[in-house]
């Protein structure tokens, strides 16, 4: 049976974790968003809300603390690369972050992929 996968007792309960199986499927790369663009910190490439699409992303809660939200994005450019970009969620989320990936193309999450 497949659980929901923002179910604290699925497999992607950690985020240091889910980070290790997306490396393995070759999200190798980390992004940040600055002044309306991503930015690649492997390369040094920066990319336009156009150039990316989010192919899956995950929500993870705090156990202790509720502050302890985040969402994490699996990233694929138009020219190939791979890889993450991690924001914190709800009240400490960055705004200039949150207004970037409104603008990417982010594919429905894929609820029965376990990683």
């Amino acid at each position: 049976m497949i659980k929901n996968a923002n179910d604290r007792t699925t497999y992607m309960a950690e985020l240091g974790r889910c980070l290790e199986k997306l490396s393995a499927k070759g999200f190798n790369d980390q992004y940040k968003v600055i002044e309306d663009k991503l930015y690649c910190l492997t390369s040094g490439h920066t990319f336009n809300p156009e150039d990316i699409k989010a192919v899956n992303f995950y929500r993870f809660e705090g156990v202790s603390n509720p502050d302890d939200m985040a969402i994490l994005y699996a990233i694929e450019t138009n020219d190939g690369r791979r890889g993450t970009l991690i924001d914190a969620y709800g009240f400490y989320a960055d705004t200039q972050l949150g207004d970037f990936m409104k603008k990417v193309e982010i594919h429905k999450k894929v609820t029965d992929e376990i990683l």
